[in-house]
C-alpha cells in the first residue's frame, strides 16, 4: 500500500532557533563561564516527502539541532515545530508521528533478541499485535534481519545492528525519519542496503527523511536537498548539483594496475593526483558533473589491464571550507 504523505505541508519548522552551552569554571578559578553558540539563529524548514540531508564538519551543530527538533534539548531561543507539533511540550505526541537513529545510541533492548525489542516498542507505540506482527514481518524481509531476529541485540555486528535500529524506528510508520550519522562504521554492502532499504520506504510510505552524515555517498543516494551547516549557521541550502557547481566537488578514482605505468597525466576528463608503488597505483580526480566513474574506468582500461578499483567521495569538512570559500 503506498500511503505517501502530500508535499504541501511543512514537517520541521525552524525559525531563529539557537542552542548555547554555557560551561562552569573550575571551583577556585577566576575564569569566566565559558559560552559555545553550538546553534545560532538558524532557520530551515522541511516539506513532507523531501529527502534532506543536513551536513556539515565536527561540531558544526547538527546534532544540536536534531535533539532540539524532537525535544531532547531547549532551545536557548527561537521557535521550532516538527510534525507540526510543539517538541517539548507535546514530546509523547511527536514520538508517535517521528522516528529517531543515533548512530551511537541504541533504542534496543541490549541483552534481550531483537524481536522481543520490536514488540516492546509496539507496546510503546499503540500498535495492536496484529499491527506489530504485519509491520514486523514487512521489516524483517525488506532488511533481511530473519536469520538474527532471535539473537540478543549485543551479539550483532555493527551492520545487523544498524538495520535493526532503522527498523525500530520505522516500526509504527513515523511520517518523519531522523537519522543521525547511520551508516557510521558500516562496510560497503552494509550501507548499500541500508541506501536501498530507505529509498524503498520513501517510495512506498512518503517518508520524510532528514539525515546527517559525513558520508557523501549517502547524501548522493539518499538527498533531494542539502542543508550544509558550519558553526550553527546555514552556509548551503540547495540540490546536490548545486553544491557540487559551488565547491567543484570531485571524486578520486583509485586504479590498481597489473603493471607498473607510467603517470596517466592525459586521461580525458580527470587530472592526476599521484601514484603509488610505481605506478600500480593511481589517483585520478574527476567532475561528476562533466564524466562518469565507468567512463574514466574505460580510458584507463584501453591502456593498461586494471586489476581493482574504488571511488572515493570528497570529505564533507573539505566540501563545507570550499563553500566558505565560494561565498565569502
Amino acid at each position: 500500500m503506498n500511503d505517501a504523505r502530500s508535499s504541501n505541508e511543512n514537517v520541521i519548522v525552524a525559525e531563529g532557533l539557537t542552542r548555547v552551552f554555557t560551561g562552569r569554571p573550575q571551583r577556585g578559578s577566576r575564569l569566566r563561564r565559558t559560552r559555545h553558540v553550538a546553534v545560532d539563529h538558524l532557520d530551515l524548514t522541511v516539506r513532507a516527502g523531501e529527502s534532506v540531508g543536513y551536513i556539515g564538519a565536527n561540531r558544526a551543530g547538527k546534532s544540536t539541532t536534531i535533539k532540539m527538533l524532537v525535544g531532547i534539548l531547549v532551545p536557548t531561543d527561537g521557535r521550532v515545530t516538527t510534525a507540526g507539533l510543539h517538541p517539548l511540550r507535546q514530546r509523547r505526541a511527536l514520538a508517535r508521528r517521528v522516528g529517531v537513529v543515533f548512530g551511537q545510541r541504541s533504542q534496543l533492548w541490549w541483552d534481550l533478541p531483537v524481536r522481543e525489542s520490536f514488540t516492546i516498542l509496539a507496546a510503546i507505540h499503540g500498535l495492536s499485535a496484529a499491527q506489530e506482527r504485519e509491520r514486523t514481518a514487512e521489516l524483517v524481509e525488506m532488511l533481511e534481519m530473519g536469520e538474527y531476529l532471535a539473537t540478543p541485540v549485543r551479539q550483532l555486528s555493527l551492520g545487523q545492528r544498524m538495520r535493526a535500529e532503522v527498523a525500530a524506528a520505522l516500526l509504527h510508520r513515523p511520517e518523519l525519519l531522523i537519522l543521525d550519522e547511520p551508516t557510521i562504521g558500516l562496510d560497503v554492502l552494509s550501507k548499500q542496503r541500508l541506501r536501498e532499504f530507505l529509498v524503498a520506504q520513501r517510495r512506498e510510505h512518503g517518508t520524510t527523511l532528514l539525515l546527517t552524515t559525513h558520508d557523501m555517498g549517502d547524501v548522493e543516494r539518499l538527498c533531494d536537498r542539502i542543508l550544509v551547516v558550519d558553526h550553527g549557521r546555514l552556509a548551503f541550502d540547495g540540490t546536490l548539483d548545486g553544491l557540487a557547481r559551488t565547491v567543484g566537488a570531485r571524486r578520486e578514482l583509485v586504479v590498481d594496475l597489473a603493471v607498473e605505468t607510467p603517470d596517466l597525466l592525459d586521461v580525458a576528463g580527470t587530472e592526476h593526483v599521484r601514484s603509488e608503488s610505481g605506478g600500480l597505483r593511481q589517483r585520478l580526480a574527476f567532475d561528476p558533473q562533466r564524466t562518469t566513474a565507468a567512463r574514466v574506468l574505460a580510458a584507463v582500461s584501453e591502456r593498461v589491464e586494471v586489476l581493482d578499483l574504488s571511488i572515493e567521495e570528497p570529505d564533507i569538512e573539505d566540501v563545507v571550507r570550499e563553500i566558505y570559500r565560494a561565498t565569502r
